[in-house]
């Protein structure tokens, strides 16, 4: 069979000698065929178990044509709101609308809908009353019961009773999708497909149902925040394929149940799915537009994992892939390296070799793969589990592999490192030494999130001390290898338990190192995840104690420009921080001080005005330079690694 892209037209079928489809996958990105994206994997998937699969991309949702195009399918639509949770690709955290969208062609905005999949989903009904609808997804699958809508700032029901859907797929869906199509294959409607695990559906009776967990109903969520706090537990607590309940949640007479979780795919599972057809590129009708920007950090990448133990409290991970990692074998990633050397735009750059969480390749421990991940316990906070298996040398064979495969001049880690988790590892000293000789590109990007310690507990993120110990062995392995790099931190501001206090805490320790971020990621509440239910119910659903929660606009903005106190721009907003939390003694001219006095800010103001009109060409020189983002970075880290050292 010849390798190509799979039909998204009438002409495309007929080229195969197609005349009817058995799925029709509706998708709110652009047709990218490459396994990083959700779209081309379960297309590929069931085109490898026998089926006959077209896609249609971002369609023009205002009336029926674009969903009608590749006529009826035999068995199902299968619907999903794209890579991306249609929402936060529309939306910042403070609401405005996006410039651009990164899986749109040219990075064009305006072709998907808010809430894409419920959109998609009313428009096929429209199209075809009666056909088969199966929805999954990042959107579907953190939506599966009632859930806050930060974007509303209200409950919303699951999006099954929402998008009048037959059948919810959850999770990464390989294995249930093959088995959901063997079902319909065999005559079964989707909406009575309804013993599979990792899927949703809508029932009518509890008698329907057996052996399951009631939740709090959506009329009490949406009426008790308590209620609201306890439903998340429950599905938290079910979420492990092992010892998962099914779970059950009334929406107005209607009930919403949740089978437990698929499990991970075995390590041959997975060889298997990303050694599919893949063509690695946009479909070529995109070529006009200027492409998809999302391609371009993919395209030249590796995924090696899937899963994260980690579990911040911020991530929906855990709540989609689950807690427990599984790993392509390192033939499978090898051989899709040397591939990817062989592609005409290949300059030798392997751009990642990673996942989730790139340092690691499974399960956390022994346990996980018996008895299931621990309910109450997590494994690398607040300290690693005694349980838990800590090892690089197979993630560490694996980069040396591909680092020495024939054209590759460098393979990096760019994905997320687990710098606690490197810490833990006191067998293994090797890993930390070549991952900074050969795998950081300058600059080495961790996410500390915070140095607070009630901050990070909410987080679930490790000690501020375990961040300095990793960062003062970074820079010293550098010295001795006789490199200039720098870690760069991500770092987050008005996540729920962070008191102006302690966002204050972070400045001065951002005073301390030396560094000033660019950019400043603003706590986002979006579905699925145990921060989110903190944003909304004001308690900790683990403890179901009271949490601080900043959210007025005034108190978010505070804490954000806390952490660029130095951009003259922020300094009256600094200023009123500082006063409210009682601060004064940072408003001065000592080596502590974030900021100058006004006065004093006045008379520098006044200055810079007459030295403009005095020499306006040198000005605007010296401004330029001062202000380019990388000469920025490389003053700030310079003296950051000097405080380290």
């Amino acid at each position: 069979m010849q390798k190509d892209f799979l039909p998204i037209s009438k002409a495309d079928m007929e080229k195969r000698g197609w005349e009817q489809l058995d799925f029709v996958l509706v998708t709110a990105d652009a047709y990218i065929d490459h396994h990083s994206f959700g779209t081309a994997i379960i297309s590929r998937v069931l085109e490898h178990a026998g089926y006959k699969v077209g896609i249609i991309p971002q369609p023009n949702w205002k009336d029926t044509t674009d969903f009608m195009k590749l006529g009826r399918p035999r068995l199902a639509f299968l619907v999903n709101g794209g890579n991306m949770d249609p929402m936060v690709n529309h939306y910042t955290v403070s609401k405005r609308l996006r410039e651009r969208d990164m899986y749109s062609p040219g990075g064009k905005m305006g072709l998907r809908p808010d809430r894409a999949t419920i959109v998609y989903c009313n428009k096929i009904r429209e199209a075809y009353k009666d056909v088969d609808i199966v929805i999954g997804g990042i959107e579907a699958s953190l939506r599966r019961f009632a859930h806050y809508d930060y974007w509303t700032d209200k409950v919303r029901k699951s999006i099954l009773i929402d998008s009048g859907a037959d059948l919810l797929l959850y999770g990464m869906s390989e294995r249930q999708i093959v088995q959901v199509a063997n079902a319909l294959n065999d005559g079964l409607r989707a909406q009575y497909i309804r013993y599979l695990e990792g899927t949703s559906y809508v029932a009518s009776s509890l008698e329907e149902v057996f052996e399951y967990r009631l939740m709090p109903s959506y009329k009490e969520v949406c009426e008790d925040k308590l209620a609201y706090a306890r439903a998340y537990k429950m599905q938290e607590e079910e979420q492990d394929h092992v010892r998962g309940q099914t779970l059950v949640q009334e929406h107005n007479g209607k009930y919403v149940v949740q089978n437990k979780p698929e499990g991970p795919l075995t390590r041959e599972e997975l060889d298997e799915v990303y050694g599919l057809p893949y063509m690695k590129n946009y479909h070529p009708i995109y070529e006009k537009a200027g492409g998809i920007p999302a391609i371009e950090e993919v395209k030249f990448s590796l995924v090696s994992s899937r899963g994260c133990f980690g579990n911040c409290s911020f991530c929906a991970i855990a709540l989609h892939q689950g807690r427990v990692v599984t790993s392509r074998s390192q033939e499978s990633i090898v051989k899709e390296a040397e591939e990817m050397t062989c592609l005409p735009d290949f300059k030798g750059y392997i751009h990642d070799v990673g996942g989730p969480t790139a340092n690691f390749r499974g399960p956390a421990c022994s346990k996980q793969i018996k008895k299931g991940a621990c309910k109450e316990k997590q494994c690398l906070t607040p300290s690693p589990c005694k349980a838990m298996h800590i090892d690089h040398h197979e993630y560490l064979e694996l980069l040396r592999k591909v680092r020495s495969l024939p054209g590759v001049k460098k393979a990096f880690v760019r994905s997320g490192i687990r710098y606690d988790y490197v810490m833990a590892d006191k067998e293994n000293d090797a890993f930390f030494k070549e991952l900074v000789e050969h795998h950081v590109s300058g600059q080495l990007k961790v996410a500390p999130e915070h140095v607070s310690k009630n901050v990070l507990a909410y987080m679930g993120k490790p000690s501020g001390k375990i961040f300095d110990d990793f960062c003062n062995k970074f820079y010293k392995i550098n010295e001795k290898l006789g490199k200039k790099q720098y870690i760069i931190p991500y770092l987050m501001s008005s996540h729920p338990g962070s008191t102006l206090k302690d966002a204050v805490q972070l400045a001065e320790y951002l005073r301390d190192i030396h560094y000033q971020p660019e950019q400043v990621q603003d706590f986002y509440p979006t579905p699925g995840t145990l921060s989110t239910t903190m944003f909304y119910t004001g308690v900790d659903p683990r403890t179901m104690k009271p949490v601080y929660v900043p959210k007025t606009k005034s108190e978010k903005a505070m804490q954000r420009a806390l952490l660029q106190y130095r951009n003259p721009k922020k300094y009256e907003i600094v200023y009123d921080a500082l006063i409210q939390a009682g601060r004064e003694d940072l408003i001065g001219y000592g080596p502590k001080c974030l900021i100058k006095p006004k006065e004093e800010r006045k008379g520098r103001q006044k200055k810079s005005v007459q030295a403009k009109k005095d020499s306006p060409k040198i000005m605007n020189r010296t401004n330029h330079t001062m202000n380019t983002k990388a000469s920025k970075q490389k003053v700030n880290a310079k003296k950051q690694a000097k405080r380290w050292k």
